[in-house]
């Protein structure tokens, strides 16, 4: 059935937050030469629908594919990562974060990611053996059961634009900082099968995605300015925060990841190795063999 006709609509996902802006910004899907339909949700449900077969391709946060690394490819340089600083996975605490990393965490639900990068920094690079407890993203609630709040995307972002209290902590900041490498919280993936039965299909869609990531790295300030209208803050600030976000997938990239990977497998948190497989197009035929 290589790149053969689409009888139903190729399911697309698109992470809710606005770091995913400058891959999407002028993408459009009605432009494509198939029908396709798309789910915008938070990253924990497009990781769902994703593992049971409800989506064919969507950027999900990199945990949720070192789950099922062995039933999807990464469409290639794509991803959403930073080498420092990401400013939207953020903790607050009362105290200096190197002390209170040692009481009790409170996790947003939204993410796989951001949670587990938090764990391997607090358990490896801080020693501490913290009580983690899981809430809906609301600072002020998280701060009342917790030492530590911790909260990612628009979330994050809007509560550090607030913030006159609480000592702010970056994670990718925390994370360039011990391991020297960037950290790459998002990717874009295609199941198997998606890839098998539809390569020209997958092509298209990944040339798109690379159009529209290329348009928006020539120029942010459209995409600030809608994120703005649509967030509040200053037009600056937007600039700053898709300036400062990478949206390859170099080696680098890779690299970074795969010791992300190492660090969940060896904490128990990843009950399988995370075989990265980047998708091409002859994949087809290497997925047949």
């Amino acid at each position: 059935m290589g790149g053969g006709v689409v009888s139903e609509p190729l399911r697309l996902g698109r992470i809710l937050y606005t770091n995913v802006w400058p891959v999407y910004h002028y993408f459009d899907p009605s432009s494509l030469s198939f029908p396709a339909t798309t789910r915008t949700e938070v990253p924990a449900v497009l990781n769902r629908l994703l593992l049971e077969g409800e989506l064919d391709m969507s950027p999900v946060s990199s945990f949720a594919y070192a789950t099922a690394s062995n039933d999807f490819l990464l469409l290639p340089d794509l991803s959403v990562s930073a080498d420092g600083p990401v400013r939207s996975i953020l903790c607050f605490s009362r105290k200096p974060f190197a002390e209170a990393v040692h009481g009790r965490i409170a996790l947003t639900n939204t993410s796989a990611t951001s949670v587990n990068l938090l764990k391997v920094i607090a358990e490896k690079a801080y020693e501490a053996k913290p009580e983690y407890v899981t809430c809906e993203p609301d600072l002020e609630e998280m701060l009342q059961h917790a030492d530590v709040a911790l909260l990612i995307g628009d979330h994050a972002i809007r509560a550090d634009w607030a913030n006159t209290d609480y000592t702010v902590t970056d994670l990718g900041a925390e994370w360039k900082s011990w391991t020297g490498k960037s950290m790459t919280f998002a990717v874009w993936t295609v199941s198997k099968k998606a890839a098998e039965r539809y390569p020209k299909q997958i092509a298209e869609l990944a040339a798109a995605f690379a159009a529209s990531k290329q348009r928006s790295a020539e120029n942010v300030t459209p995409v600030a300015i809608k994120a703005q209208e649509k967030l509040g803050g200053e037009l600056e600030y937007w600039q700053g925060y898709f300036a400062n976000l990478n949206y390859d997938l170099t080696p680098e990239r890779l690299e970074g990841l795969s010791l992300y990977f190492r660090y969940v497998r060896e904490m128990g948190l990843l009950p399988q190795k995370a075989e990265i497989e980047i998708w091409s197009d002859n994949t087809q035929i290497r997925v047949n063999e």
